[in-house]
C-alpha cells in the first residue's frame, strides 16, 4: 500500500498523541483514586478524633470544676462544670452522627449513658442543698469512678478510630506504590512504542532526505553520473525521480556546453595572445594564467610560470604589492610609470591592475596591463623641455622691457603726458603678470626636472603656518573673515623648504579667501602620525564645482567663471609639484556652496633623522 509524506507524519504523530492520552487517563485514574482514599480517612475518622479530643478535654475540665467546689470556690468551679457540659454534649453529638467503625456505636451510646449518670450526681455538688462534705463524699465514690470509665470509653473509640485512620493510610500507600509501578509499565510499553515508531519515521522520511542531501552534495562537485535509489512511492519518491530526471538533462546540456565553452575559450585565448599591449591574468597565488604575445616576448610573462621566477624584480614587486593592499575590491589600480629597456631601448609603461572577483565577490586574481606610454612620456618632455626653452629665451628680452618701461616712468629721459604716462602703467602691470608666469612656469620645469634644490630643514608646524598665512591676514581683516589656527602642542618639527612652502601657503590661501564671502571664516589645523604631519586649510566658501574637481591641479586650468585677473591657473599645479618634491601628498575635500578642505603632508624630522641613522 502507497503512504505519501502526510499520511506517515500523521500516523507518527497520531500514535504520540494517543501515547500521551493513555497516560494521562491513566495517571488521572490513579490520581482520583488516591484522593478518594484520603477523602475516606479524612471523612469517616478524622472527625471521630477531633470529638474524642473534645470530650476528653471538656470532661477532665469538669473535674477541674468540682476540684474548684469542693475547695470552696464554689461560683467558678460552677461556671466552670457548665461550660464544659455544654462542650461534652457538643462534642458528643458529633461523634454519635458519625458512627463509621463496626464497634463504634455500642461505645458511643456507652459514653453518652455513663455521661448522663455523671451528670445526675453532678447535682449533688452543684445544687443548692450541697455542702462540701456531702460533694467530696459523692465525687470520691461515684464521680470519679465514672469519670474513669467515661475517660477510658472515650480512649477507646479515639484508638479505634486512629487505628482505622492508620490502616486506611497503609492502604493508601500500597495502592499508590501499584499506582506508580503500573505507570513504569504504561512508560516502558509507551516510551517502547515511541521508538519503534521513531526508528520508522527515519526509515520512512530521514534516511531518503539525508540520501537526496548526499546526492546532491556529490553532483555539486560536479559527479553528474549519479542515480537516486527510489525505494518509496511518496513525496520523496517523486523527488528524487525529478532529481534524476535532472541529473540526466544536466549530462546532456554539460556535454553540448563543454564542447561550446571549449571554442570559445580556444577562441578567447587566441583573441587574447594578439592583442598589441601587454597583458597578462596573474592568480592570486601568483601563477601566470595567461598572457598576450606582447607580455611574453617583452617581459617574460610566460603562461604557467610564476610572478616570482620573472627576471623583471619590479613585476613581482608591483603584484605582492597589488595583493596586501586593502584597495583593490574597489577598482583598478594605476601605478607609476616604469622604465624599460627593449632591445636596447628605453621605453615607458604604465602598469594598470583591475582586480578580478568572482560572482561572491571572492578575489580570483588580477589583470595586469602594461600600457606603452613611451610617446606620452616623449610628449611631455618636449613640452617642458619647450617651456623651458622658451621661458629662457623670453625672461632675457622681458627684463630689458620691464626696465625701459620703468626707465620711461622715472621719466629720467622725458616728460611724460598723462596718456602715455597711463599706457605705460597699464604696460608694466602686463610685463610683471607676465614675468610672473615665466617664473611660475621655470619653477615647474624645474622641479618635475628634479634640478631645483629643495633648502629643507626642520621647521615647527607652527611656525610654518604662521609665516605663511601673515601676509593674508590683512587682506582677510578687510574682507571680514575670520582667520582661526587650531594646532595641537605637542605637534613633531617636518622636513621642508620653507620659501617653497610659503608658495604652497600662498596658493592655497589666496584661493580660500578669494572663495570665500564676507563674514566667512578660514581653519588651519595640523595632526600628526606615524610617519608624517598632515596640514588642512579648510574655508566656508562657494566651493569647487564636482565636474571640475578632477582637473583642478592641472596646469593652466582655471575653473570657469573666474574673472580674468585671477590668475593663469599655475598656483596649485606648482603647489602639487613642491608638495611631492617634498616626498608628500596633497588632495582636497570639496561640497559647492559650503566649501573646501585642501590637505597636504609633509616627512617627520624625526623619522627621516632615525632613518638616516638606521641606515649609517
Amino acid at each position: 500500500m502507497k503512504f505519501s509524506i502526510r499520511q506517515k507524519i500523521l500516523a507518527i504523530f497520531g500514535v504520540l498523541i494517543l501515547i500521551a492520552v493513555f497516560i494521562g487517563i491513566q495517571s488521572i485514574r490513579r490520581f482520583n483514586f488516591l484522593g478518594k482514599s484520603i477523602d475516606v480517612i479524612l471523612r469517616e475518622n478524622y472527625k471521630s478524633v477531633i470529638a474524642c479530643q473534645q470530650m476528653k478535654e471538656a470532661l477532665e475540665r469538669t473535674d477541674s470544676g468540682i476540684l474548684f467546689i469542693m475547695t470552696g470556690q464554689e461560683q467558678e468551679g460552677k461556671e466552670l462544670i457548665t461550660e464544659n457540659v455544654n462542650k461534652f454534649n457538643t462534642a458528643l453529638e458529633v461523634e454519635l452522627n458519625n458512627l463509621t467503625l463496626p464497634e463504634e456505636p455500642k461505645k458511643a451510646f456507652l459514653v453518652k449513658e455513663l455521661f448522663n449518670l455523671f451528670q445526675e450526681e453532678l447535682k449533688h455538688i452543684t445544687g443548692q442543698e450541697a455542702n462540701p462534705s456531702l460533694a467530696r463524699d459523692t465525687y470520691f465514690k461515684t464521680l470519679f469512678p465514672l469519670f474513669q470509665k467515661i475517660k477510658d470509653t472515650i480512649d477507646d473509640i479515639f484508638k479505634m478510630n486512629q487505628q482505622n485512620m492508620y490502616d486506611a493510610n497503609q492502604r493508601a500507600r500500597v495502592r499508590a506504590a501499584r499506582a506508580k509501578d503500573d505507570m513504569y509499565v504504561f512508560l516502558l510499553l509507551c516510551s517502547i512504542i515511541a521508538l519503534l515508531f521513531m526508528f520508522f519515521s527515519n526509515r520512512w522520511l530521514l534516511r531518503p532526505i539525508h540520501r537526496l542531501i548526499d546526492s546532491t552534495n556529490e553532483i555539486s562537485k560536479g559527479n553528474l553520473n549519479l542515480v537516486v535509489e527510489i525505494d518509496s512511492h511518496d513525496e520523496i519518491g517523486q523527488l528524487s525521480e525529478s532529481f534524476n530526471t535532472m541529473a540526466e538533462n544536466l549530462r546532456f546540456f554539460k556535454r553540448i556546453d563543454h564542447s561550446k565553452f571549449l571554442r570559445v575559450q580556444r577562441s578567447i585565448q587566441e583573441v587574447f595572445r594578439k592583442l598589441p599591449e601587454a597583458i597578462a591574468i596573474i592568480n592570486t597565488e601568483g601563477t601566470i594564467e595567461l598572457s598576450t604575445k606582447s607580455a611574453q616576448a617583452n617581459f617574460n610573462l610566460i603562461p604557467d610560470s610564476r610572478i616570482i621566477d620573472n627576471p623583471h624584480a619590479w613585476l613581482a614587486h608591483l603584484f605582492f604589492k597589488i595583493r596586501k593592499s586593502t584597495d583593490i575590491i574597489d577598482q583598478e589600480q594605476k601605478q607609476e610609470i616604469i622604465q624599460h629597456f627593449i632591445n636596447t631601448k628605453e621605453r615607458f609603461f604604465q602598469p594598470e591592475v583591475f582586480p578580478i572577483h568572482s560572482d561572491q565577490q571572492e578575489l580570483q586574481g588580477f589583470l595586469f596591463i602594461l600600457e606603452d606610454v613611451t610617446l606620452l612620456q616623449q610628449s611631455d618632455e618636449i613640452k617642458r623641455n619647450l617651456l623651458s626653452t622658451v621661458s629662457h629665451q623670453l625672461k632675457t628680452p622681458l627684463t630689458s622691457v620691464r626696465m625701459a618701461i620703468h626707465l620711461l616712468l622715472d621719466e629720467k629721459i622725458g616728460i611724460l603726458n598723462k596718456n602715455q604716462a597711463e599706457l605705460l602703467v597699464a604696460a608694466q602691470e602686463e610685463t610683471e603678470r607676465l614675468n610672473g608666469i615665466i617664473e611660475d612656469l621655470l619653477d615647474i620645469s624645474r622641479i618635475e626636472s628634479g634640478k631645483v634644490k629643495m633648502n629643507l630643514s626642520s621647521v615647527s608646524p607652527k611656525e610654518l603656518i604662521s609665516e605663511g598665512i601673515e601676509a593674508f591676514r590683512r587682506e582677510a581683516q578687510e574682507k571680514g573673515i575670520e582667520i582661526v589656527i587650531d594646532l595641537l602642542s605637542d605637534l613633531p618639527d617636518v622636513m621642508a623648504d620653507k620659501a617653497r612652502m610659503y608658495h604652497v601657503f600662498s596658493n592655497v590661501m589666496s584661493n580660500a579667501i578669494n572663495y570665500t564671502p564676507f563674514d566667512g571664516k578660514i581653519i588651519l589645523t595640523a595632526q600628526s602620525d606615524d610617519e608624517k604631519v598632515q596640514f588642512s586649510i579648510t574655508d566656508t566658501g562657494i566651493g569647487i564645482p564636482e565636474m571640475y574637481q578632477p582637473t583642478i591641479f592641472n596646469k593652466f586650468y582655471r575653473v570657469p567663471g573666474q574673472k580674468d585677473n585671477e590668475g593663469e591657473g599655475l598656483g596649485l599645479a606648482i603647489a602639487k609639484e613642491i608638495i611631492e618634491a617634498h616626498g608628500g601628498e596633497i588632495s582636497f575635500v570639496s561640497t559647492e556652496g559650503k566649501g573646501t578642505t585642501f590637505t597636504f603632508t609633509l616627512k617627520r624630522y624625526d623619522i627621516i633623522l632615525k632613518g638616516k641613522i638606521t641606515n649609517a
